[in-house]
């Protein structure tokens, strides 16, 4: 059977980022991806909708994006996935002090690393890892249904930083350009944050509207 997902954005933490509930509308498990403030609201959209939730997935290992982490865990039981890159790099001293002076909570390590390719399954909906190094060395895009979550690599009508530790321009462009421009134009982009003048996109309006690309 064909599986199908059901989708639901929420704006959380002080940074105007996007977390998103990912969910099978008929096994009812769920994955989030990058919850990041407002935990108990998060976890209150999964309780109302009747969901398990697996998995906290993190698109990087940077504070903004999992600040959550600790408390989700904690509240859920779910595992926390990410890139082994980032889990190191960000759980070194030097991340740890960096997320401190951010003001953000320290996420635990992650249980789960994943790397370029492997699937993620939350009942019959299933995330492909596409990983996006450049904003950071582990970052990495979800792939599904026609849906890519895309973090901080591409936002609408920008992309992201690299002039934070880890970062590398280079590996970036190669990332967009040789992974994600490549996809079918009509793949719905789902940002990290909140930066554009709509809450999501599509790989052809970036591709052909995006100053960066």
């Amino acid at each position: 059977m064909e599986s199908f997902m059901d989708i639901e954005q929420m704006k959380v933490g002080y940074m105007d980022v996007f977390c998103y509930i990912v969910s099978c509308p008929v096994k009812k498990e769920a994955l989030v991806i990058d919850p990041a403030g407002n935990e108990e609201d998060i976890v209150e959209r999964i309780n109302q909708n009747g969901l398990i939730l697996k998995y906290i997935v993190n698109t990087h290992g940077h504070a903004d994006h999992t600040c959550g982490n600790a408390k989700m865990k904690d509240l859920t039981g779910a595992e926390i996935i990410m890139h082994e890159e980032d889990d190191k790099l960000f759980n070194s001293p030097e991340g740890q002090i960096m997320a401190r002076q951010m003001g953000f909570a320290l996420s635990p390590h992650a249980d789960i690393f994943v790397k370029d390719g492997d699937e993620i399954s939350a009942g019959d909906v299933t995330l492909k890892v596409i990983h996006t190094p450049g904003h950071s060395p582990g970052g990495i895009c979800l792939l599904g249904d026609g849906n890519l979550f895309t973090g901080d690599t591409l936002f609408v009508g920008a992309i992201g930083r690299t002039d934070l530790p880890g970062a590398s321009y280079e590996d970036f462009m190669d990332s967009i350009n040789r992974k994600l421009m490549t996809l079918p134009e009509e793949t719905i982009v789902w940002p990290g944050h909140d930066y554009g003048d709509r809450p999501s996109s599509t790989i052809g309006i970036e591709k052909w509207s995006n100053p960066f690309l």
